[in-house]
């Protein structure tokens, strides 16, 4: 393992805990330290919420680069019920960057890690932002990914409710070959693309899964 992303909206102890429902920021901390002492690259990836993070993030940009940590900012996705509006705390990115110029120098790069985030270097830090814009910019053209949770369910897109099941062909048989064939059929039902949309006549989720339940 060479590099963990690890989910960090705000740098406030009772945000995160109030954003996270339960999470402790400083063990959090404390696990990232951990992991670059060990050697390990972290990225940080924070969900852009208007009226709940915003205004920190330049700040928390300069606390990631200090620690020569990637900064990955995300439109909020309407994935499972929450409470309140979804329309309320849907923050474009297109925004959110243009307040940014405001505090630093962004330069478009080319780097890239096999993701959906388009990167800019930061020039007064010397770090990168990524950008991942699932509604003002969709990707899902480029889109790779598929994910697999720990139960065995594979997804083929984080935005639509079909899935396959892989536990029972991996148990079923010592050979690779019925999990193979499972795998491969999957793939060839991967959707072109998500349904995501937030507005006031959508404010209910695509899905109902939460992002939880099928991982980063």
């Amino acid at each position: 393992m060479k590099r963990i992303n690890v989910s960090v909206d705000t740098l406030d102890e009772a945000k995160f805990r109030e954003i996270t429902r339960w999470g402790e920021l400083p063990k959090v901390l404390d696990g990232i330290k951990a992991a670059q002492d060990a050697g390990i690259a972290v990225k940080l990836n924070a969900v852009a919420l208007k009226g709940v993070n915003e205004f920190e993030i330049p700040a928390m940009i300069n606390w990631a680069h200090e620690r020569k940590m990637d900064f990955t900012l995300i439109e909020t996705m309407p994935l499972g019920d929450i409470d309140g509006d979804r329309t309320e705390q849907y923050l474009p990115l297109s925004q959110l960057r243009a307040s940014l110029m405001d505090h630093f120098t962004l330069e478009d790069i080319d780097y890239k890690t096999g993701g959906p985030a388009r990167y800019v270097r930061v020039k007064e830090t010397g770090g990168r932002i990524g950008f991942i814009t699932p509604l003002t910019h969709n990707f899902c053209e480029s889109c790779n990914r598929v994910r697999l949770t720990c139960t065995g369910t594979l997804y083929m897109c984080l935005g639509q409710n079909d899935a396959a099941d892989l536990r029972a062909p991996l148990r079923a048989s010592e050979s690779d070959e019925i999990v193979l064939r499972a795998i491969d059929e999957a793939i060839g039902r991967k959707p072109k693309g998500h349904d995501f949309i937030i507005d006031r006549e959508h404010d209910k989720p695509a899905v109902a899964r939460h992002m939880s339940v099928t991982g980063g």
